[in-house]
């Protein structure tokens, strides 16, 4: 049933539901029940099963939008749904407040981004109680609290220790914009991920997680996931893994140490005619020659200002320069150009490759520009008119004196190969990943500072366990605004310190932390927020752990999940963990668009949601958000009607007021036909919410209210008890989606609050058995009878009764019955002539 056709069935009569007065009377009941209070003794004792709900942490912008209101009412079904089957739940809240777009606000406003953050955490905390989202308010904790950056810091400290934090100089990307570097997931399409701008690259020195220690472990458990998680977000990580099996080939160069490649298809080795070497690599500026420096630099400098997408993109025009040196194939041992050029990048395997141009079609083109020989090494199809042939097929010019790799197709040829460079000790086999090390360092103010002094004499110095956290300096009225350099190099009070090894002068690291490290393991600390004396409770995160649902946007397929997932690991390796995946299962929703298009304040198309809250009240903008569509589809706001919603609402309302029965009459005595309706709704609403299909279970909600209505007007009763109980199933199911209403009527049907701790209501399975089935007979494809049999009919029985039917006999009318198929109880087709 649709939104409007609900709208037209509803009565045309005034409202008598005020959603404004019933907000502000329950919102005080709330704050003292706390109904949400997850009890960590009731999961310890067993008394109940836990539930572990989490949406993603928000970041305190102020105000709630509509793309917050959609995900929190989405998440809050399943919570609230939990609650009601008799789980012990957390659904805890806090904000993930460190970050740029708090220092940038800030700089724009002309505030301390302590300022703009904490004020925003105010009216965030206050929309979302008005919201009417089951979150424990008792666990609340924002990650640029000291207290729990600490732990951060700690955690930092710990994953050194074990050797997956480390620093180093290399090409990173940088945002000219926000003037700092950014992880290779934070750049879209070339640009800044926040700001929108171009990125370039630049040479730092900076802190990376060793994320690809455990890159085969993140790959493989994404089978485990792949039942419970979207399809999209495993295909986003198995991409940005990237595994691929392949070799390490050395090649040696006149004057200068072998150069080690890494191919995914060793077994083309006799089409390599020249080498290409990544321009940015160090690699490129210690082989050129000194006849072709200058040629190299001046290429370098027009390399540096492209992006790495741009780099990649197959349709980009290919340029490059001789280094001035050979290689040697040490298959063929012919002698092979080497070129710098801008379509391999410095992070991937050694910065080098072998370049083949019959079965690669960047090095086809690269090859056609710089009129190099192209070898084909596999044999295309007939009738190949393409360039480049990277498909399957029998190796072709694949020979010397000890290897002959002719005929075999491509999984032989590569093993073929990989056996003979072993052999000859000019390679192995080896196993590579598309993902690179966790760039974490920032050169910017408002985040976690790291925690490592820099001694001349001592080098990199961690700072000891009990001098955290290292506070940030406050710099109130400094200049903030981005300079190339973190603002913290300029509070030399705070830089300046000295060495805890040796004594000496010496500084704080002055960059801080991505805000990808904080929101990394913040799920475990929501265990046990208020520890002081260790960054959770091991026992309590086992406990409670993993998040049995992780609800937010695709947007993070791959940046948080990833990084929350090595966490989950490290932790689990060091000992305070007993599992190693976060989240057992995850649910992204759509976005909020209006007009087809994405909101905007420069298309003037925005919704503002607190008008809509306003107009309609929570409960009609919540009920409207979780029956546009499943929960993973877009919601264009245009096509919507909060104020349909209202109506079903105070249809529902109004329902309560005509049940005249005591609280507790038995049911049993009540109308039958109304009690299948209701226990039906029941159970399908269960099956409905652990499917996620949220805006179906609202709609067999409205089909309830109907039936319900209609008993009434019938002549069922109000005293009927079937009435309440189909009134209290109602409120049941309507605390999943519209709190306020659901405590409304569930006070006016004589409870106590609160409806959310009701229990879900038990399905009585006799009422789900029908008396009668109805089958249908078709005779040559027309219905020509309807008959009302049991459900536990025989083919057989089914078949005698169609056939005795009168319209079937005259349907039939003498004609030979060729053919009678048969699927009790509910279809009969009869085929003559």
């Amino acid at each position: 049933m649709s939104e409007e056709q609900v709208a037209d069935q509803a009565d045309s009569g005034a409202a008598t539901y005020d959603a404004a007065t019933v907000e502000a009377k329950w919102q005080p009941v709330w704050e003292r029940l706390q109904p949400f209070r997850a009890d960590d003794d009731v999961v310890r004792a067993g008394t109940r099963e836990k539930r572990y709900a989490l949406t993603m942490f928000p970041y305190p912008s102020g105000d709630l939008h509509m793309g917050h209101a959609e995900v929190f009412a989405l998440h809050d079904v399943i919570a609230r749904y939990w609650w009601q089957k008799g789980y012990e739940v957390l659904n805890p809240m806090g904000f993930d407040s460190f970050g740029l777009n708090a220092e940038n606000a800030a700089i724009r406003d002309n505030a301390h981004p302590a300022t703009f953050t904490y004020e925003n955490i105010v009216v965030s905390t206050e929309s979302c109680k008005k919201f009417g989202v089951s979150f424990d308010w008792t666990r609340t904790f924002n990650t640029s609290d000291p207290e729990y950056y600490r732990w951060t810091q700690w955690l930092f400290l710990r994953l050194r220790e074990r050797g997956l934090a480390y620093r180093k100089n290399s090409p990173v990307n940088w945002c000219p914009f926000d003037q700092t570097v950014l992880a290779n997931e934070q750049v879209i399409d070339g640009r800044c991920e926040r700001c929108g701008n171009e990125v370039t690259k630049r040479e730092l020195t900076q802190w990376y997680f060793k994320i690809t220690e455990y890159a085969q472990e993140l790959l493989d458990d994404l089978d485990d996931l792949a039942p419970t998680w979207p399809e999209r977000v495993i295909n986003a990580q198995r991409n940005w893994i990237g595994r691929s099996e392949g070799a390490h080939v050395r090649f040696p160069v006149e004057g200068h140490d072998d150069i080690s490649v890494y191919t995914t298809r060793p077994d083309t080795l006799f089409g390599a005619t020249f080498m290409v070497v990544a321009a940015d690599a160090a690699l490129a500026s210690e082989l050129v020659s000194d006849e072709q420096r200058p040629a190299y630099e001046a290429y370098l400098e027009k390399v540096r200002k492209a992006s790495d997408i741009e780099r990649l993109s197959t349709d980009r025009p290919k340029t490059g320069v001789y280094l001035g040196v050979q290689a040697t194939n040490p298959v063929t041992g012919a002698s092979i150009p080497v070129y710098a050029a801008d379509y391999v990048l410095a992070d991937y395997g050694t910065g080098a490759i072998m370049a083949v141009p019959g079965q690669d079609q960047r090095d086809w083109d690269f090859a056609k520009v710089f009129d190099l020989p192209v070898i084909r090494t596999v044999q295309p199809p007939e009738g190949w008119e393409g360039e480049a042939f990277t498909g399957d097929g029998p190796a072709v010019n694949s020979r010397n004196d000890s290897l002959d790799l002719d005929g075999m197709r491509v999984a032989e040829a590569k093993r073929a190969m990989i056996d003979w460079l072993e052999e000859h000790g000019v390679g192995q086999g080896a196993v590579n990943f598309r993902l690179r090390d966790w760039l974490l360092s920032r050169q910017r103010y408002w985040g976690a500072p790291i925690p490592i002094i820099h001694c001349p004499e001592h080098g990199e110095v961690p700072v000891p366990e009990d001098q955290l956290p290292v506070v940030l300096p406050e710099l109130r009225g400094a200049d903030l605004t981005p300079k190339g350099v973190s603002p913290l190099a300029a509070a030399t009070d705070w830089v300046n310190v000295t060495c805890p090894t040796c004594g000496g002068p010496a500084k704080r690291d002055s960059d801080t932390m991505d805000t990808f490290v904080d929101s990394s393991w913040y799920f475990l600390r929501y265990c046990s927020p208020h520890e002081d004396d260790r960054a959770f409770d091991p026992e309590l995160a086992n406990l409670w752990g993993p998040c049995d649902i992780y609800i937010g946007g695709v947007e993070h397929a791959v940046l948080h999940l990833l990084y929350a997932r090595f966490f989950t690991m490290v932790l689990r390796d060091m000992g305070l963990l007993e599992f190693g995946e976060p989240f057992a299962a995850q649910l992204n929703q759509g976005i909020v668009i209006n007009e087809g298009a994405k909101m905007s304040k420069s298309k003037g198309n925005g919704v503002r949601l607190g008008e809509q809250l306003s107009a309609y009240g929570v409960d009609a903008v919540r009920l409207t958000l979780v029956f546009a569509g499943p929960p993973e589809d877009d919601i264009d706001w245009a096509d919507m009607s909060p104020s349909g919603s209202l109506r079903f609402l105070q249809r529902a309302w109004r329902l309560s007021g005509d049940v005249t029965s005591a609280p507790g009459t038995d049911p049993a005595t009540g109308d039958v036909a109304l009690r299948r309706v209701t226990h039906h709704t029941l159970r399908e609403a269960e099956q409905l919410v652990e499917s996620h299909r949220f805006n179906v279970m609202v709609a067999r909600t409205m089909e309830l209210v109907n039936a319900t209505r209609k008993a009434i007007d019938s002549g069922c009763g109000g005293d009927d008890p079937a009435v309440r109980e189909a009134a209290e199933a109602v409120a049941i199911l309507l605390s999943l989606v519209a709190p306020y209403i659901a405590e409304e009527m569930w006070e006016r049907l004589g409870h106590e609050p609160t409806v959310a701790r009701a229990g879900w209501p038990e399905v009585d399975e006799a009422l789900l058995v029908e008396d009668s089935v109805t089958a249908v007979v078709q005779v040559q494809g027309k219905v020509r009878a309807r008959l009302e049999v049991v459900p536990t009919i025989s083919d057989a029985d089914l078949e005698a009764a169609a056939m005795a039917d009168p319209a079937v006999v005259r349907a039939i009318d003498g004609a030979q019955v060729r053919r009678v198929i048969v699927r009790a109880p509910k279809l009969v087709n009869i085929v003559v002539g």
